[in-house]
């Protein structure tokens, strides 16, 4: 699915479809995180906030358990960059199959074991004990998806939180006017377009997926499982094509 236009410039039409189609499903586990355990998911910053304000209150396993989920945000985004960013600079073709299936799998996990009433009531105040696993699953996931794409975009495009987005955002339309010639304000004028509509892709992600967590729970994961199989197929087709 991505090999065939690794070549083409971050800001085609393709990547753009693929930028804001992971940016959406990065809204909706964000969103279905905050509903599920009042946490957003991919938020590192909030989780090193949340070990301090818990280390200051005395409850160390509360705040190790805090500060050990973003270490599967980084066993994710190090997992996906082994199978593209390190076969990419030794000449290889990125194995992107491998890093959909796991997100896959960790998509399908959290499902079956919703059904089985594993993470508790949906919305309840956080528990360490029932939450922690889900937490963890959604941060890996998301660190699948944002080291592949940073990896695939050459470290332009981020897609599972905004505030470097919107940094660059803010830079670049300050550039579009500053910029001396023609050709630098077309290309900043493409980075825009394309990072704004990974923001409101994000945005409608969070909208979206909200309105289905509100009536369904749990279930609302099955948005970013059914995004993810979708790329997983095709990215098997690809690879089943070369064979």
């Amino acid at each position: 699915m991505f090999t065939h236009i690794l070549n083409e410039t971050s800001y085609s039409p393709k990547k753009f479809l693929i930028w804001t189609s992971f940016a959406f499903q990065a809204g909706c586990v964000n969103v279905g995180g905050f509903l599920a355990c009042h946490r957003f998911v991919t938020h590192t910053t909030g989780f090193a906030t949340f070990f301090g304000s818990e280390m200051a209150k005395g409850s160390a396993s509360m705040a190790l358990g805090y500060l050990s989920v973003p270490l599967f945000f980084l066993a994710g985004a190090m997992f996906s960059a082994f199978f593209t960013d390190r076969r990419s600079l030794h000449n290889h073709k990125p194995n992107f199959l491998v890093v959909f299936a796991v997100m896959w799998i960790c998509f399908l996990t959290v499902i079956v074991l919703s059904e089985f009433h594993f993470f508790g009531v949906f919305g309840e105040e956080i528990s360490l004990s029932k939450d922690y696993f889900l937490i963890s699953l959604l941060s890996l996931s998301s660190g699948l998806q944002n080291a592949m794409i940073t990896s695939v975009s050459k470290t332009v495009v981020r897609t599972t939180h905004l505030t470097g987005l919107t940094t660059d955002l803010g830079i670049g339309l300050i550039r579009i006017f500053s910029s001396p010639t023609e050709y630098q304000r077309h290309q900043e004028s493409q980075a825009i377009r394309m990072r704004l509509g990974i923001i409101i892709g994000f945005i409608l992600g969070s909208w979206l997926g909200a309105s289905v967590f509100y009536k369904y729970d749990y279930r609302g994961f099955f948005i970013p499982f059914l995004i993810t199989s979708l790329f997983l197929f095709l990215s098997l087709k690809n690879r089943l094509a070369k064979v």
